[in-house]
Parts: structure tokens; C-alpha cells; sequence
């Protein structure tokens, strides 16, 4: 009974989402996705209390927990700068592609309209975020003024809005190379830069630039190649 119950609720679960994703919120009702779904309206009621408790359990499933956090960012083998992104091209293609997670995005941007508190999606990412860069300073791979908590304050949000502005104005198969200019752009600002050529000193000093990470690296999901 209990996994039968299980299956109920990822059905139900499933069937929102893929509806809020198409529709979105207002547009769609309990008697849609008790027809998609292949289960009765009571169903709806009995495992979620309604429209409002299964949008919000489309939110907690994928988006707000970010479950792709998990493999990614405790590898310690890796870099941090690394991990840092490979998780952004993880998320990037879980809101491209996942049915569920593009469902919790969608809500998210709608939840004035949905009478529950919705969790938002960027308290786990920051806070995963700014530890990588800790982790990427103290071992010499970002620059001593980079402060990670406020860094990642900035960065999780632009990350969000490249994803969404890339998508609306282009669409979803352009996102990876808009991610790649992206983080282009972004790595020199965090890499330790090299310290002012002292006088006499041909080449300059490289202190500060051999630890930095090299690219490309297997783990990304699209190579960032030196420009």
C-alpha cells in the first residue's frame, strides 16, 4: 500500500508539473491533471490539499532543493572552481530539459497568483556557492578581495537571469554557449591577478595565476576552452 501510495503521488506529481510547464498555474485545474495524470481529483486532495499543495511540491521537488547540488559539489577531488561550473551547466540543463524543474521555475516566477508560500530556488545554490569559493580562495584559486558570500549574492541571480533572458529571447538550444561566454566573462574577475611588474623583472611576477584551474576539464558539461 505504501508504495502503491508512492507511485500515486509521483504520478500526480509528475502530470502537475508537465502541465505547469506547458499551461502554467492559473490555466491549469485539478481536473486537468487528474486527467493526465490517469488519477481521480480526490486523489489530488487526499496526497497534495489541492492545486496549491501539489505546485508547491512540483517547487520542493526539483527547483528549491536542487538535488543536482548533491554529486557535483562534494567531490572534493575536483577543484572547487571546477565544481562550481560544472553545478552552473548541471542546473543550466535542468531548466532547459527537466519537465519538473522547468514546472518549479515557472511557479516560482507566478507564486503572487498561488494562495502558499512558494520556496524560492536560490538559498541551497548560494549557500553551495559561496563554500566553493571559500574552498577556491584559501587554496589560492581566487583572488584574496573576492568576498564568497557577497560574490555569490551576485552571481547566483545573474545566473538565473542569462538562463531565463537566453531562453526568452533565443531558446533553450542556445544556452550553453550563452553560459560559456558567461562564465568567460566572469573567471578572470575571480582568478588572482598577477602582481605589477617590479622594475627590471622581465615576464613579470605569475604568483597568483599558475594555481588557477586549467581548462578544458572532463567534468564540464561543455568545455571552457581558452579564448
Amino acid at each position: 500500500m505504501q508504495e502503491r501510495a508512492k507511485a500515486t503521488r509521483r504520478s500526480l506529481l509528475e502530470a502537475a508539473a508537465q502541465l505547469f510547464a506547458e499551461q502554467g498555474y492559473t490555466a491549469t485545474s485539478v481536473n486537468d491533471i487528474s486527467a493526465r495524470s490517469g488519477r481521480t481529483s480526490g486523489a489530488v486532495y487526499f496526497h497534495y490539499t489541492g492545486k496549491e499543495g501539489i505546485a508547491v511540491a512540483v517547487v520542493e521537488d526539483r527547483f528549491a532543493t536542487w538535488p543536482q547540488l548533491a554529486e557535483r559539489y562534494g567531490d572534493e577531488a575536483v577543484p572547487p572552481l571546477e565544481r562550481l561550473v560544472a553545478l552552473s551547466y548541471d542546473i543550466a540543463h535542468a531548466l532547459a530539459r527537466d519537465p519538473v524543474t522547468r514546472a518549479g521555475a515557472r511557479l516560482w516566477t507566478e507564486r503572487t497568483v498561488i494562495k502558499a508560500p512558494v520556496p524560492g530556488p536560490f538559498a541551497l545554490w548560494t549557500t553551495a556557492t559561496t563554500r566553493l569559493l571559500a574552498q577556491a580562495r584559501l587554496a589560492g584559486h581566487v583572488n584574496e578581495g573576492v568576498r564568497p558570500a557577497r560574490a555569490a549574492r551576485a552571481l547566483v541571480p545573474a545566473f538565473f537571469g542569462l538562463c531565463t533572458l537566453a531562453e526568452a529571447l533565443e531558446d533553450t538550444t542556445v544556452l550553453d554557449d550563452r553560459l560559456t561566454d558567461w562564465w568567460h566573462l566572469t573567471l578572470p574577475s575571480l582568478r588572482p591577478q598577477p602582481s605589477p611588474e617590479a622594475p627590471g623583472q622581465a615576464g613579470g611576477d605569475t604568483r597568483g595565476t599558475s594555481l588557477a584551474p586549467a581548462w578544458p576539464r572532463p567534468i564540464l558539461s561543455r568545455p571552457l576552452a581558452r579564448p
